[in-house]
């Protein structure tokens, strides 16, 4: 699969799982979350043109999608991925916790999202 394919498949699920979320009756079965978390893998084994693919997602319309990109880029694009999660943060809702809550366990020292 073409990097740009693996990045479109990132943001596509996590664009499904967080509608499913909000989504009244929604099958709480996180087939979306596996498959985007599958297609950060796969990048990440690109090496680092598979995690700069990832950071063109931090321009992406929906916020959910640059929360994501940003939260796993953390350690890659240090910089740029706080400014994404801190402008996100600065709302109110869900994405604004999730930022929030990125940013946190990154000060804190537990982030893990991509340790190598």
């Amino acid at each position: 699969m073409t990097l740009e394919a693996l990045v479109k498949q990132f943001a596509d699920n996590v664009a499904a799982q967080t509608d499913a979320i909000f989504q009244p009756g929604a099958d709480p079965d996180d087939r979306h979350g596996s498959l985007y978390i599958q297609a950060f893998k796969e990048l990440r084994a690109h090496g680092d043109a598979g995690r700069e693919a990832l950071a063109r997602l931090f321009m992406h319309e929906r916020a959910d999608v640059r929360v994501a990109a940003a939260s796993f880029l953390l350690r890659y694009r240090t910089a740029e991925a706080k400014a994404v999660l801190d402008e996100v943060a600065q709302r109110k809702g869900f994405f604004a916790f999730e930022a929030g809550q990125a940013l946190k366990r990154w000060e804190e020292g537990t982030w893990a999202l991509d340790p190598e």
